[in-house]
């Protein structure tokens, strides 16, 4: 079998530039604007200067490892409530899947919406079967990912959120 050469360099150069544009620790995280389940609408924006941010993206509501995630982070949410952070599950769901999803898990912090798949794109978690990853990702007050996690454990996710953020230097609230 015999390439060209060419053809394998403009591969390589096509997956190189994949690669480059992939958001990184130390990137400025893309802004949104998106429902939630509180009936209010967030910004990432709306926190600059303020607190650090999580967004845990989930790839669907009632799904088992999702309602594990979310029913830890409903269950030890007093651990992050205690650290200068706003914290968010993110969905491409409906806003009303995500309300009743809420509602299940017994979750008293916003899961965002995202029907539309823009966000997901921005922050390049949107798989190929149209549903996001389970990566979350830590965002200093200034904007700047400090930390994507792409390795969730459901179980421990409020300790291991906010043991991540003691470890990234985010403050608790005086």
């Amino acid at each position: 079998m015999n390439i060209p050469i060419k053809f394998l360099l403009a591969i390589l150069l096509a997956a190189t530039s994949i690669t480059a544009t992939a958001l990184q620790v130390g990137d400025q995280a893309p802004d949104f604007l998106l429902q939630a389940t509180d009936g209010k609408s967030y910004s990432l924006s709306q926190f600059r200067d303020k607190q650090a941010v999580v967004i845990a993206w989930y790839p669907k509501a009632y799904t088992s490892g999702c309602t594990i995630e979310c029913k830890s982070l409903a269950q030890n949410g007093h651990l992050l409530k205690r650290l200068e952070v706003a914290y968010f599950m993110a969905s491409v769901d409906s806003l009303k899947d995500n309300k009743g999803f809420a509602k299940e898990t017994e979750a008293d912090f916003p899961l965002l919406s995202d029907p539309t798949k823009k966000t997901a794109k921005d922050y390049e978690v949107l798989a190929f079967y149209g549903v996001p990853k389970r990566h979350t990702f830590y965002i200093d007050k200034n904007g700047k990912i400090l930390f994507i996690d792409t390795n969730i454990n459901p179980d421990t996710s409020a300790e291991d959120m906010a043991a991540k953020l003691e470890e990234l230097g985010v403050p608790a609230k005086s």
